[in-house]
């Protein structure tokens, strides 16, 4: 019978190598708010990724949560640029002024009316066309493989992806880089799964979410 080796004998007498842990990447997008930046792995959304906010309800504070990143993202470049900010199928009709009151240039900002089924198709092409900063939907239904499309449209186009769903989709698997849940009572965020790293433990109050 093979006799047992403590792993440290094997590690101080140099017979086993040890690699050396390697630093993730800072990412380039952080969120705007420190306070989730700290939680998340690369210290901001996930580039050329699909994220998924999941909510209650809608108008809980998700368009208060990316506002920063569409206003940096739509003052880079020049107005004529072809990077645009693009809504597909939103609950509402946006209120331009407070786009604009949130530093968002409404000039990127584009609006596309879609079919519940027709969702998902408008939201890949518009990913993958790499003339977008952002994309941000709003599906009614998505199933795993749709969101794999969404998510290899993202890293195809090196585009910012957002999809609004149900929080009941929690409770489903996700090919999503990233996933975070918005509660309202009490009122805080949840990173449920995170590229990179484990979500936090900790819940993070939206009271936190101070720029």
């Amino acid at each position: 019978m093979a006799s047992v080796v403590a792993l440290d004998s094997l590690l101080d007498s140099r017979r086993v190598w040890r690699g050396q842990p390697q630093a993730r990447p800072t990412s380039r997008q952080p969120t705007g708010f420190a306070a989730l930046d700290a939680q998340l792995p690369s210290g901001g959304w996930p580039e050329s990724a699909l994220s998924e906010l999941l909510l209650p309800m809608d108008g809980i504070g998700e368009l208060r949560l990316l506002w920063p990143t569409l206003a940096r993202l739509s003052q880079a470049g020049d107005a004529s640029s072809d990077e645009k900010i693009v809504l597909i199928a939103p609950p509402y009709l946006p209120f331009a002024s407070a786009w604009a009151n949130a530093g968002v240039r409404l000039e990127k900002l584009q609006i596309v009316l879609a079919q519940p089924r027709d969702v998902l198709w408008a939201t890949e092409q518009c990913l993958r066309s790499a003339a977008c900063a952002a994309v941000l939907c709003w599906p009614l239904q998505a199933d795993d493989r749709a969101l794999r499309r969404l998510q290899v449209a993202a890293e195809t186009g090196q585009c910012l992806g957002f999809a609004m769903r149900d929080a009941k989709a929690a409770a489903n698997p996700s090919p999503a880089a990233l996933r975070i849940v918005i509660d309202t009572a009490p009122a805080q965020l949840r990173v449920i799964k995170c590229r990179g790293g484990n979500p936090p433990t900790q819940p993070l109050p939206l009271s936190a979410l101070a720029r």
